[in-house]
């Protein structure tokens, strides 16, 4: 089988700085390049409009300089426009050397925008051009609004493609501006094109506005095109550009005729860069980089990755740099949670798993996240609570803090089967609580409370999730002290429980 090589450039610093909201700074336009170009390998990147502003021709100028004391300046290209020369001019000042010439690539845009003849618009581009390789800059030509001229003026595009195979040009790029093309009408487009021009390099610029931005890319490469315009995590105007990773994914494993140079690697890196850099945020679900998409939730899932790996596919996380995790919730069931203990070298018997899974079912079902930092936390709590003969329940408690008015708390008590409430404000939450557990004492009991002399809350080390705080209790009775733990997501109810259980020491 014969082996055809795909051409990848990354329009993450024009097109994807299109995205509403997002714009870099001179530096991290900087950084990114040098990531595009020499981890993640792609073969060309475009990286900005002529004439936008002066941060924009300053980004330039940095990336330019850089690339050529590398050898990569033929791999950097600029946004250009049929204006009279003041593109080309700004790139010289840019010191840039290859222009994307944007063109109308519809009749429509070319009479209602243009209000031109396709003749004066084809003699304004040829005079672009000829100044452009005056200067040794070297031209690619996009053929804006591409689909919907081959939907509505066919004719118009191939007498324009007629007219740009005779001229002093690298590549014609065509996009679906407007993301309308269906996967269908992506594969008859280009090959239309294709076959009537076999000597023409094409590359197909997809947009993402039906979702079918990955779809019509594969359509296009099997149709023949000879490069792909790709963003970082999918970034552009409107709905986004064709994403990087997947289309990656997707080329590498079900198109084994084409060859690629992207470093799938760094994908990852690269695209939690760009994220941190732009503020445009990667849904969880993504394929390839969101954060849930190399995570087992369900623990059948996890019992079947232990009995043969039943549940991968060929998208495995250490092709990406990443790596498979198993999430803990009410879903999750033994498999996911004694996964998660492998990690941490550490193991339980059916037991105590058992005990350990039905409390992460219950922290699941508050809606609250759990991750493998909390898991430690959660065995110490519920194993230490099992040992502690519960004589003492604390059976129900109303909290109660109001603007202007101190907090305070009913609480209700269960001592040897025995159920008795109270009342009590204080200078707290938990300060209430306790005034309201004195008083009870003091009335139904000849014990004396141990002195509080220690408290301390803090959330697992490492840990990101919201579902677990601890606090761990000092107390003093005559002339012991002893510790009690208690966890929960909330702060003060977790202190309620570190309390129950020194009830039940005592």
């Amino acid at each position: 089988m014969s082996v055809r090589s795909i051409e990848i450039m990354d329009t993450t610093l024009r097109d994807g700085e299109q995205t509403s909201g997002v714009s870099f700074t001179v530096s991290e336009k900087l950084t990114i390049a040098k990531l595009l170009l020499e981890e993640l390998k792609v073969d060309r990147i475009e990286i900005a409009s002529a004439r936008v502003s002066l941060g924009e021709l300053e980004a330039v100028q940095k990336i330019t300089s850089w690339a050529k004391e590398q050898n990569f300046l033929d791999k950097i290209e600029v946004l250009t426009f049929v204006d009279g020369g003041k593109s080309i001019n700004w790139m010289l000042d840019a010191g840039a050397k290859v222009q994307n010439l944007l063109t109308k690539g519809s009749l429509n845009h070319l009479k209602y925008q243009l209000k031109k003849t396709p003749e004066d618009h084809f003699s304004d581009i040829k005079a672009t051009i000829d100044l452009a390789t005056k200067n040794g800059i070297k031209t690619n030509v996009y053929l804006e609004d591409w689909s919907n001229g081959m939907r509505n003026s066919k004719a118009y595009v191939f007498q324009f493609l007629d007219y740009l195979s005779n001229q002093k040009i690298e590549r014609i790029l065509l996009p679906d501006t407007l993301g309308i093309l269906t996967p269908d009408e992506t594969h008859t487009f280009i090959t239309e094109v294709r076959n009537k021009y076999p000597n023409l390099h094409i590359d197909f610029h997809g947009h993402n506005d039906y979702d079918l931005g990955v779809a019509n890319v594969l359509e296009s490469v099997k149709a023949g095109v000879n490069g792909l315009h790709l963003t970082i995590n999918g970034m552009g105007e409107r709905a986004g550009n064709a994403p990087m990773a997947s289309v990656v994914a997707v080329i590498n494993d079900f198109l084994s005729d084409v060859k690629i140079n992207v470093n799938e690697t760094a994908l990852n890196k690269v695209s939690k860069l760009v994220e941190t850099f732009s503020g445009f945020r990667i849904p969880v679900n993504k394929p390839v980089v969101g954060a849930n998409v190399f995570t087992q939730t369900a623990g059948i899932h996890a019992d079947g990755d232990n009995k043969n790996n039943l549940y991968f596919n060929d998208l495995m996380p250490e092709r990406f740099g990443r790596k498979r995790k198993y999430a803990l919730g009410k879903t999750s069931g033994k498999a996911n949670i004694q996964k998660n203990l492998q990690d941490l070298g550490l193991s339980l018997n059916d037991e105590d798993l058992k005990k350990v899974t039905q409390r992460i079912i219950e922290l699941g079902d508050k809606k609250e996240v759990v991750s493998q930092d909390d898991l430690p936390y959660i065995i110490s709590d519920v194993l230490s609570s099992d040992k502690i003969e519960r004589r003492v329940i604390v059976e129900n408690y109303v909290l109660g803090h109001a603007r202007g008015m101190k907090p305070s708390t009913t609480l209700q008590l269960r001592v040897e089967g025995v159920l008795y409430e109270a009342h009590a404000q204080g200078d707290g939450q938990y300060d209430a609580f306790m005034n309201a557990l004195k008083k009870l004492y003091k009335t139904h009991s000849k014990k004396d409370l141990p002195k509080l002399i220690d408290y301390a809350v803090r959330i697992p080390p490492g840990s990101n999730s919201d579902a677990l705080c601890e606090t761990i209790i000092t107390w003093k009775k005559e002339k012991k002290e002893f510790i009690t733990r208690g966890l929960d997501s909330d702060q003060t109810v977790s202190a309620i429980k570190a309390t129950e259980k020194m009830l039940n020491i005592i």
